[in-house]
């Protein structure tokens, strides 16, 4: 018995492959002949898939990979050599030693009872997280003299800028802290440069920067600017089209009301999918480039969009949504990050 097909997909998130090396590309030249550009892969790409972006990026030179979960590795094991893969979360227990011994993945080591935990489980070659100024995940420089630390055999030395995205006092503060941390521990290579990090340049490039922002099409500083080539396209299906009389009102809270005749299309696009309400009566729809205003309030599911400029567009044809991440991020308040890993399970990536 032949399975029945696939249902057709109201949501697709268009991917520009080519616009992801580029920018990969564009960051690994920046990051200077001294240092080579990895790539944050985290929470599924920023939730573009994280199967197509290290495709990708392992195709355009990118040759190491950072997950923040171990859930995450399985996924890429087939993808890369595993041992070009780092989980910044680290070992929580001997459970995730055995995996990553088992695997070949390495684990970011960011306490000293991480690093016992490693060294129990057999150690190996593994990556260090040092805390400059984050307070977040990383040894303080007080632990770099444990002797479990001291035993381990670190490939790459990784701290984490907090400030890169301004011209703060803090990303110098940071830098000298990581330098001292560099001359007390061996280790093979440092990386601390994220994607804003690395338009601080020079010192800040280390062997390895980590690019993750950028790749996905965001701008995280202004030098940036006209640079970064947009990855990320949602994409949504008009659904219903419906007539408005002057004086009829849309959505919930009859938020919109109607100041003429108008031809409205639904689409499949709602707060569940990442849309969320800060949307409302201010987001735009694209058809080539004509702009189909957001109606009303955006609910769980739906959307509706004022069709006026594109008198053309039928049921079950496809708009795209304007979401150019430095752009859409100053409309909705919402950072670029929050742009991207919002964007929900339901579309066809």
């Amino acid at each position: 018995m032949q399975p029945e097909p696939a249902p057709s997909a109201a949501l697709r998130l268009g991917i520009d492959r080519e616009a992801l090396a580029d920018n990969w590309r564009l960051m690994d030249r920046l990051s200077g002949s001294q240092a080579k550009a990895g790539a944050a892969v985290k929470a599924d790409a920023y939730g573009l898939g994280a199967r197509v972006a290290v495709s990708v990026l392992a195709q355009a030179g990118c040759k190491d990979f950072f997950v923040a979960h171990w859930g995450e590795v399985s996924d890429l094991l087939d993808l890369v050599p595993p041992a070009s893969i780092s989980v910044l979360h680290g070992p929580l227990n001997a459970a995730d030693v055995a995996y990553a011994r088992a695997t070949g993945v390495r684990a970011v080591i960011n306490s000293p009872h991480q690093a016992r935990l490693w060294r129990d489980g057999g150690g190996g070659l593994c990556d260090v997280m040092v805390d400059t100024g984050m307070s977040r995940l990383g040894l303080g420089l007080e632990a770099l003299g444990d002797e479990a630390v001291r035993a381990l055999d670190i490939d790459v030395l990784l701290s984490h800028l907090a400030c890169a995205d301004e011209d703060s006092p803090h990303n110098a503060r940071q830098l000298a802290l990581w330098q001292q941390a560099r001359a007390r521990l061996p280790h093979r290579r440092a990386s601390l440069a994220n994607s804003a990090g690395i338009v601080l340049g020079g010192a800040y490039l280390g062997d390895l920067t980590r690019p993750g922002l950028a790749l996905y099409g965001g701008v995280p500083r202004e030098e940036l600017a006209g640079q970064i080539r947009q990855v990320a396209r949602p994409q949504a299906a008009i659904i219903q089209i419906r007539q408005l009389n002057e004086g009829d009102t849309v959505g919930y809270n009859a938020t919109f009301t109607a100041p003429r005749a108008m031809r409205v299309g639904v689409i499949a696009l709602g707060y569940a999918d990442g849309y969320l309400r800060c949307w409302s009566d201010k987001g735009a729809m694209l058809a080539g480039d004509r702009v189909l205003p957001v109606l009303g309030r955006v609910s769980m599911d739906m959307s509706a969009i004022d069709l006026a400029a594109a008198p053309e567009i039928a049921e079950g044809d496809w708009v795209e949504a304007q979401y150019s991440l430095p752009q859409a991020a100053a409309a909705s308040g919402l950072s670029q990050y929050e742009l991207l890993t919002l964007l929900g399970r339901r579309f066809d990536r």
